[in-house]
């Protein structure tokens, strides 16, 4: 692979067309309309490779003015009509549903999304924490109890893949399971939950059977899935299942580099990463950056290791014919478009 990042892969398959515009359905005359794209934002997008597909979490920044929409706008009114407008830039060709993650959604609200962007448009999609968060949690976010559901297979299908595939069909890109941190006792058994994760990936509906492009990925919000003895076991139960690893860029987990292994020992296989909280703030520094970055209109801190890494990164994987999700939070650099935007340039420039 390109940087040998990963080794010599097998031969790439032919790349898709990258599609020359990414145009809704007629856009209404009222509500949320996009922001003006010239020429030159569409030329990158045009010059960047036709598997990559990069986003934001969720849509409903009112600091997006002027990048994303074409005037301020409440988060409400974004919330529920800012999607399409979303769809129609250039460069932002997925989108990560994170509001799945506090309560699932049905086949009818994800056909509601679908409906709204192009057809080359691939959604990164969040399960439920009724299956991803060991414990049962109040309001506050401390755990409260142990939760029974956690990593349930029948649970996971029903709440999740199911009406995902049902609802977004082939728009389904990256299904997330990312597995919140975990109480003492039970990183002391990560054994035991690996196989408890093997069983609920098995039974789950075969997703990259019944799409193009879609994939399930596993995230994880603990360093101890990456040491030297977990994670070999990991990355032998996601390769068995057809699941994938996902690149989880946050102040709890080590940096990206540290984490490409795992990725490596899956090779050949997609990239799913999500570029979440920029390291200043510490593992537990969510607050701070939305404290510092909103309205979210602006780059702040630049995290120039991180943007290299992830350039590197996609070349490599596109490059042998593979998919690539990466999906952007406002809490990485401070404007998840612009840090997008930034990333394009990189992977355009020879």
């Amino acid at each position: 692979m390109q940087d040998d990042l990963f080794g010599g892969p097998p031969p790439p398959p032919p790349a898709p067309p990258r599609p020359e515009a990414t145009t809704p359905p007629r856009r209404p005359r009222t509500g949320v309309q996009p922001a003006e794209h010239g020429d030159a934002l569409r030329a990158l997008a045009a010059a960047l490779p036709p598997r990559l597909r990069l986003g934001t979490s969720s849509w409903t920044y009112p600091g997006w003015t002027g990048l994303v929409w074409d005037r301020d706008h409440p988060d409400a009114t974004l919330s529920k009509q800012g999607l399409t407008a979303y769809g129609q830039h250039p460069l932002l060709r997925t989108v990560c549903v994170d509001r799945s993650f506090y309560r699932a959604l049905t086949e009818v609200q994800f056909r509601h999304y679908a409906e709204q962007v192009p057809a080359d448009f691939r959604f990164v999609v969040k399960a439920p924490a009724l299956v991803c968060d060991a414990q049962i949690r109040s309001e506050d976010g401390k755990g409260r109890e142990p939760n029974p559901l956690f990593l349930d297979p029948a649970v996971a299908a029903k709440e999740f893949i199911e009406p995902a595939l049902a609802g977004l069909g082939h728009k389904v890109g990256a299904l997330v399971f990312q597995l919140s941190p975990l109480p003492f006792m039970q990183l002391q058994r990560l054994p035991q939950l690996l196989e408890r994760l093997r069983a609920m990936l098995k039974a789950l509906p075969d997703v990259r059977g019944a799409t193009p492009d879609g994939v399930v990925a596993v995230e994880v919000r603990d360093p101890e899935w990456l040491a030297p003895g977990i994670a070999p076991t990991l990355a032998e139960v996601l390769r068995e299942t057809g699941a994938t690893y996902c690149l989880g860029l946050h102040a709890k987990m080590p940096r990206l580099a540290d984490q490409l292994p795992l990725l490596r020992a899956l090779w050949p296989g997609p990239l799913v990463c999500r570029w979440n909280l920029n390291p200043l703030h510490g593992a537990y520094g969510y607050e701070d950056a939305q404290r510092e970055y909103s309205p979210y209109d602006r780059i702040h801190d630049v995290d120039e290791d991180t943007r290299e890494l992830i350039v590197r990164t996609v070349r490599g994987v596109t490059g042998a014919g593979q998919n690539a999700y990466v999906t952007i939070s406002n809490k990485a650099e401070g404007c998840a478009p612009q840090s997008a935007r930034a990333l394009a340039e990189r992977l355009a420039s020879p």
